[in-house]
């Protein structure tokens, strides 16, 4: 599982406001307690002193057995004493004890070489705003995928019916979320007319995908093939283009939608090849959607990139009629039945 590192550093940045944050209010803990007992703040001293004779007897080249017995003794009255001061107050014993929102890593981010859960629970939180304010809509749940907008009727061509094709379309979505692995799941392709839900099932992978800690993208073709445009011809931050550059060629799953609505022109094309072709010899996984059906982007791209396309994407067909216009006329209908 890779992480994006942007979203991380920002995960990171949480964590530690919300350490600063713990060690401000242990400091105001304290100090009120001092100014009300001046005695506690001398035993606290006293305390850390005995630490400090505890460390020097360790480190001196005598034995040192009868002088950290002593120190201990001296160290366990003094904490005896702290108790007593903090429960004539009315306060419980751990009252100036740090606290931490993780005891765990200690508000940290780390349990020795691995990443705290406390922080790539932010982490997901900072990629699911991340995917949130690129997606706009905030319903795309696989549960309010609505299949009766689709028609029964049984087109002769192929004998289904559009609900049937969108049954599978949507099972194929539905399983590819809740399966997904970096490892062995297949790139898909969701192909159909304008209006018949690929930008809606593409955006609940991303929701569902991104929830089990995977790094996801969600971008136009129209945004990312930009962003290699900016770069190559120095418009914009180049630190921040290049670091676009990667999340979109290394993130686990790359969600890339519309294709075939970018401005057709040589470099695009070039950079739709780099950008499928990177992915596939890193063995990442990208769902594209596109309203172009198989001929027209035949007619759009060179052969190596439907070379890609259909060799390495599992195709999954949308068919019916534009669910937009479906919705509009069902919430005409309800306002003239009132």
């Amino acid at each position: 599982m890779s992480l994006d590192g942007k979203l991380l550093a920002r995960a990171r940045d949480r964590l530690e406001t919300i350490r600063r944050e713990n060690e401000a209010d242990t400091r105001r803990r304290r100090e009120t307690v001092y100014a009300r007992n001046p005695k506690i703040r001398e035993i606290e001293r006293s305390l850390q002193e005995t630490m400090i004779s505890a460390m020097g007897a360790a480190l001196s080249g005598c034995d040192a057995r009868e002088a950290l017995a002593a120190v201990k003794e001296e160290n366990i009255d003094l904490q005896e004493q702290r108790v007593l001061e903090l429960t004539r107050m009315g306060l419980p014993m751990d009252y100036l004890d740090d606290r931490y929102s993780c005891p765990d890593c200690h508000d940290t981010g780390s349990q020795g070489t691995k990443i705290c859960h406390c922080l790539m629970e932010l982490y997901r939180e900072e990629q699911a705003k991340d995917l949130s304010a690129l997606l706009k809509l905030g319903e795309e749940t696989f549960d309010s995928f609505d299949l009766s907008y689709y028609s029964d009727s049984v087109n002769p061509a192929t004998g289904m019916s559009p609900r049937q094709v969108m049954e599978t379309a949507f099972e194929t979505c539905l399983v590819y979320a809740n399966k997904f692995s970096p490892d062995t799941s297949p790139s898909l392709f969701l192909s159909g007319a304008p209006g018949l839900g690929k930008t809606f099932l593409s955006a609940c992978i991303a929701r569902e995908v991104a929830a089990k800690g995977y790094s996801v993208v969600y971008e136009t073709a129209v945004a990312a093939l930009a962003k290699y445009e900016s770069e190559r011809f120095g418009r914009g931050d180049p630190e921040e283009l290049r670091g676009d550059i990667r999340r979109l060629e290394s993130c686990d799953l790359l969600i890339l939608d519309d294709l075939g609505t970018e401005y057709p022109s040589v470099f695009t094309v070039t950079a739709l090849y780099t950008l499928l072709n990177s992915r596939l010899v890193n063995r990442k996984k990208t769902v594209i959607s596109s309203n172009l059906s198989m001929r027209d982007l035949e007619l759009r791209y060179n052969p190596a990139i439907m070379s890609r396309i259909n060799g390495d994407y599992s195709l999954v067909k949308f068919e019916g009629s534009d669910i937009r216009r479906l919705r509009r006329e069902r919430r005409l209908t309800k306002q003239d039945d009132r």
